[in-house]
């Protein structure tokens, strides 16, 4: 009986031992993903503890210092520091003064003006917002709280300076509203040889130049302008011709030239005047065109390098050009066209010239 029975048991012991091998293999699966599990974690702790190390140590970098002078800043808002004085014509706008509202007051010789109410205010001295101050300060005894508003409709005679290419230059002495333009009139005009642009330098309380290309000084206290005048003087910007307030410098500069040197009629140096550049057709022109000798063909225009005593050689095809089937190249201020001349017809022209000399003496010994 008990070998039956442990016949009848004896099928069942493999089955054991698969299930206790499959329990194994399944530990060990467990064991390596937990390993796994745990050096990913242990990885991504690091990354997030380097990511915190880097932020922090670049919240501690210094900052760059910025200067210590403070950037000047450039709008079209007049900080006056102008002061009101005998001649100067004021207007006074205000709800309670819609008498001599929009109408030109002017300061008398006294340095006092009329304001309704309440009669002489001493502004002679004083800026636009000090007289403001005044004004209210008389109208409070009358009105509550009055809100006047002051502008300087025509100003007295102030001092411009105009330097440079001008026919009179020097300080001159405007009163009320001047243009550009009129600036330019009474100091003469412009010389022949005057440039293309005007700088004009302006204090900054008086506000910024209102102009595209208007830049605040280094020192922070001024705005400089160009403008070019040819397109003023021919009516394609007129906004350009701007008023000019006091204290305003309007710098003239001599205009640059360019040269013609080689073999040419007449070399030298030609002014650009009002124009910014110049083609090499009407170089010539003034140059009154090219010798016989010339090699047209193989031209240079020598140009300066900015920031060096270089300059670059761009070749020009002067017959091309003449012929109109070269693009012409415009030359710039202080550029040299230079035109060699040609060894052959050099050549050719003296052996024809020795030749003549040949032939006339021949002639003459000839002669009975």
């Amino acid at each position: 009986m008990n070998m039956q029975r442990r016949a009848r048991r004896s099928p069942n012991w493999p089955r054991t031992t698969r299930f206790g091998m499959a329990g194994v293999a399944d530990s060990q699966v467990e064991s390596r993903v937990v390993n796994k599990m745990t050096i990913i974690t242990r990885v991504v702790a690091c990354v997030v503890a380097v990511f915190f190390l880097v932020v922090s140590a670049a919240g501690q970098v210094p900052s760059v210092p910025e200067s210590d002078q403070p950037k000047p800043k450039c709008d079209n808002q007049i900080h006056s520091i102008y002061l009101l004085g005998p001649d100067d014509q004021l207007e006074i706008s205000g709800p309670e003064l819609n008498d001599v509202a929009n109408k030109p007051i002017r300061i008398e010789g006294v340095r006092d003006i009329q304001v309704p109410l309440v009669g002489r205010v001493h502004v002679a001295g004083l800026t636009v917002q000090q007289a403001e101050q005044e004004i209210n300060k008389a109208l409070s005894k009358y009105i509550r709280d009055p809100q006047v508003v002051v502008s300087v409709a025509e100003m007295r005679s102030q001092p411009v300076s105009i330097l440079g290419a001008v026919n009179t230059p020097g300080v001159h002495q405007v009163q009320g509203h001047k243009t550009l333009l009129e600036m330019l009139a009474l100091a003469g005009g412009m010389r022949p040889d005057a440039g293309y642009s005007i700088r004009i330098t302006r204090e900054l309380e008086w506000g910024c130049i209102p102009l595209p290309k208007v830049e605040p000084d280094a020192s922070g206290r001024f705005s400089v302008a160009e403008v070019n005048l040819k397109k003023i003087m021919e009516a394609k910007n007129p906004e350009e011709n701007i008023q000019i307030y006091p204290h305003d410098v309007i710098s003239v500069p001599k205009a640059e030239f360019v040269y013609v040197i080689g073999d040419v009629k007449r070399s030298g140096g030609f002014v650009l005047g009002e124009n910014e550049s110049m083609s090499v057709l009407q170089v010539l022109s003034l140059a009154e065109g090219l010798n016989t000798t010339a090699d047209a063909r193989h031209a240079r225009i020598l140009r300066p390098v900015h920031g060096s005593d270089q300059r670059e050689e761009l070749p020009v095809d002067v017959k091309g050009v003449l012929a109109g089937k070269k693009t012409e190249i415009t030359l710039r201020g202080d550029d040299i066209l230079f035109v060699p001349g040609s060894t052959g017809k050099k050549a050719s022209l003296r052996a024809l010239e020795a030749a003549i000399q040949t032939g006339t003496g021949l002639a003459i010994w000839r002669m009975p």
